[in-house]
């Protein structure tokens, strides 16, 4: 698929186009490189004005581009996080662009020292298909709220909420502040070789290693948000049926399409059998049938349902048992199912998931648990299920992860006040609320000094008897 990028010199190849459209955003940055508070302000409430007119419109092409989606769901886990996002970002953008204080030395008075908070110029945003509004409106949230002008490369796997939300943006920003390019890999390729201000990736490792490299020949920063096997403690005494059904619920959402859905389960090994008939329970509460359910998300495409199948079909092949309450899948709509007797060499526990397949690991001692993290790559996000303070500040101290949400899944994300951010492996750098901001933004140190010159003592020639006092004075 070529770009769609109807604004623009259709006669020109796509990277000739997204070049032009840099060009143009950053021509319309120079000539007005520091927009006011009202300006980012309005920018801000047309956009959650847009939303909030349109919610059902775009609810209905996620649902068209997955097959079906919960309008529901989409609500939950997309718009109401975005519309929330918008107006903790309004309440607190007056503070958040004041310049900061900072001290000065004695040694360099008299004189005042401040960080102004100064937009970058033109934002590259390359939008997954799992959650493709949430996960191109935060990001442009952050940016819009800095100052910046944006452009979006939305995925290939999602076109019509890529057409939609082209097309509405389009009704409340001019081209040259925001744009929305869509386009398969070709696209995609040129798209992160631009030499952007700033370039935020949201998707899976071994293509944010791809990015990283384009924008390393621009000497572009980059925060890349990518995802990794992010793990679910159970605890010896949490009550079964809380952490199942609250793990149950973060698997379940987006039909486990999420980066930081629980991507394999870590229980005691004496409650192995009861945690999953509790998990089992909660997922016939959750969707008492599986064919045509309206709440059960189906796949996004047959390429996922080729892998899934695959890593089950490995599993199976190297002596896991596949427990599901559900029968044989229906298109798409792959059964959610617990892996048990897994091994190290099986696919599902090499690769993340990104579906409905979760494996239990059992342990021993918390301390296995712990190591068992520990010696695997640095996950996205973490959950520990336990009503113990000494062990909930123990898993905090003892691992790694981007997030940690302690008797829930997911909800960490959706925490304006909290940064969103992966660490080795899962990504790096953070955005959401004030870290979206300061992301999308230069913290540029400025020392102001007026007429007197203190600094005139120092000058050559050196060695006179003031000079002699300050190096007694301030030289240890």
């Amino acid at each position: 698929m070529l770009a769609d990028v109807s604004y623009l010199e259709p006669s020109h190849p796509p990277a000739t186009q997204l070049r032009m459209q840099l060009e143009r955003q950053r021509a319309a940055f120079l000539a007005h490189p520091m927009p006011g508070l009202d300006e980012r302000l309005q920018a801000l409430e047309a956009l959650r004005h847009l939303l909030d007119l349109n919610q059902q419109a775009l609810a209905a092409a996620v649902s068209e581009d997955f097959g079906n989606r919960s309008v529901d769901e989409t609500l939950l886990a997309e718009l109401m996080p975005s519309l929330h996002g918008i107006r903790y970002t309004r309440r607190r953008l007056r503070g958040w662009m004041k310049p900061s204080r900072r001290a000065v030395g004695m040694a360099f008075q008299p004189a005042t020292a401040k960080v102004v908070y100064q937009p970058l110029g033109v934002v590259g945003i390359i939008v997954p298909w799992n959650y493709p509004l949430f996960l191109a409106l935060a990001p442009l949230v952050g940016a819009l709220a800095a100052g910046n002008r944006v452009m979006i490369k939305m995925s290939e796997s999602t076109p019509a909420t890529g057409r939609l939300l082209r097309e509405l943006l389009a009704g409340i920003f001019p081209e040259d502040q925001v744009a929305v390019v869509l386009g398969g890999p070709e696209v995609g390729i040129a798209f992160s070789q631009l030499p952007f201000d700033h370039l935020l990736f949201t998707g899976g490792t071994s293509v944010g290693r791809e990015v990283m490299r384009a924008a390393a020949q621009n000497l572009t920063p980059v925060t890349l948000e990518l995802g990794g096997k992010s793990p679910a403690i159970v605890s010896v005494d949490v009550p079964l049926d809380d952490a199942a059904e609250r793990i149950a619920f973060g698997k379940t959402l987006n039909a486990g399409q999420t980066c930081v859905a629980p991507d394999y389960v870590l229980v005691p090994e004496e409650r192995v059998a009861g945690f999953v008939e509790a998990y089992n329970r909660a997922l016939t509460r959750f969707f008492p049938t599986l064919a045509d359910n309206p709440d059960y998300t189906t796949l996004i495409n047959e390429r996922q349902l080729a892998r899934l199948q695959g890593y089950l079909d490995d599993a199976r092949a190297k002596g896991a048992q596949v427990i599901s309450p559900f029968p044989e899948g229906q298109g798409r709509r792959l059964p959610h199912s617990l892996l048990l007797d897994v091994t190290d060499d099986m696919r599902v526990m090499q690769e993340e998931i990104f579906g409905p397949l979760l494996p239990v690991v059992p342990y021993v001692r918390i301390d296995e648990a712990l190591a068992y993290i520990a010696a695997r790559p640095r996950p996205l996000a973490l959950y520990y299920f336990g009503y113990d303070r000494r062990e909930q500040r123990r898993v905090l101290e003892q691992t790694h992860s981007g997030g940690v949400c302690i008797n829930d899944t997911l909800l960490q994300v959706a925490q304006d006040d909290l940064p969103f951010g992966g660490i080795g492996p899962s990504g790096m750098g953070h955005y959401y609320g004030h870290e979206g901001f300061l992301t999308f933004s230069k913290a540029k140190g400025v020392l102001i000094k007026q007429r007197f010159n203190a600094a005139r003592l120092i000058y050559p020639p050196y060695g006179g008897p003031l000079q002699r006092l300050i190096r007694r004075l301030f030289v240890r």
